[in-house]
């Protein structure tokens, strides 16, 4: 698993977004972004700036391109939802597949151990979905399968950072999150966010969610899964005493 990426091979100008898009490495990023002479105070504002730029520059490119209301529709129009990602980006795939498949079935992580790759392209059907998470320096992994699995006949919808990334022209739907940092490692916070707005507005329009999410309760405290819920304790306002 990468530090910051998706892939080992760069595209240059893929993230024309980002602070500089010719330092493809964490490697030369931590040289440019974390300067020895600077404090951790310093170190943590700018982080801290970079990452409320990012979302909400993210937010606003969204909000004018619909993108995210499309791929709901997409996955919804669905009869199975496959969805992958290698690297750092493996994580996103699961958190989303983690909030989609409590609300929708036939939801799939391609994790390459339980289901792989190659399972999936055996038996791809034109009702099928894959929603892949693509960001660079993009990994070949997912970009063969996504290849492969709209050449079968599937749709795709891509989660990426740059428009000219490698699937974007075979997307049914993409979204394009901004990953700029003033770390070694892209950020991702937008990707998360996006994550959780995309399953959100998929889940306020999918058939049966309300349903499932009750189902999953009564099942949660049969299975008894959960400590019995306490009461968060009060914590005193600044010059203030207990």
């Amino acid at each position: 698993m990468t530090a910051s990426h998706d892939d080992s091979s760069s595209h240059d100008g893929a993230s024309s977004h980002n602070e500089d898009p010719r330092l493809s490495s964490p490697g030369e990023r931590f040289g440019e972004r974390l300067r020895t002479n600077a404090s951790s105070e310093q170190v943590q504002t700018r982080v801290m700036q970079a990452e409320t730029r990012s979302l909400a520059l993210t937010f606003e490119d969204l909000a004018a391109s619909g993108a995210v209301p499309q791929a709901a529709a997409v996955i919804l129009g669905a009869r199975r939802r496959y969805i992958t990602g290698e690297g750092k980006s493996a994580m996103y795939a699961g958190l989303l597949s983690a909030d989609l498949s409590a609300t929708l079935s036939n939801v799939f992580l391609i994790d390459g151990h339980a289901l792989t790759p190659l399972t999936v392209l055996t038996d791809v059907r034109d009702k099928d979905l894959l929603i892949a998470f693509s960001l660079r320096r993009y990994r070949r992994e997912t970009t063969k399968l996504g290849e492969l699995f709209r050449a079968a006949g599937g749709k795709l919808v891509l989660v990426t950072d740059s428009d000219d990334a490698p699937l974007t022209p075979l997307a049914d739907a993409t979204i394009r999150v901004r990953t700029d940092s003033a770390s070694y490692a892209d950020s991702p916070t937008a990707m998360a966010a996006v994550c959780h707005l995309l399953s959100t507005l998929t889940t306020a329009s999918a058939k049966g969610a309300r349903r499932r999410l009750t189902i999953r309760d009564e099942l949660a405290t049969a299975l008894d899964l959960y400590q019995p819920h306490t009461p968060t304790p009060h914590t005193p306002e600044k010059g203030t005493h207990p």
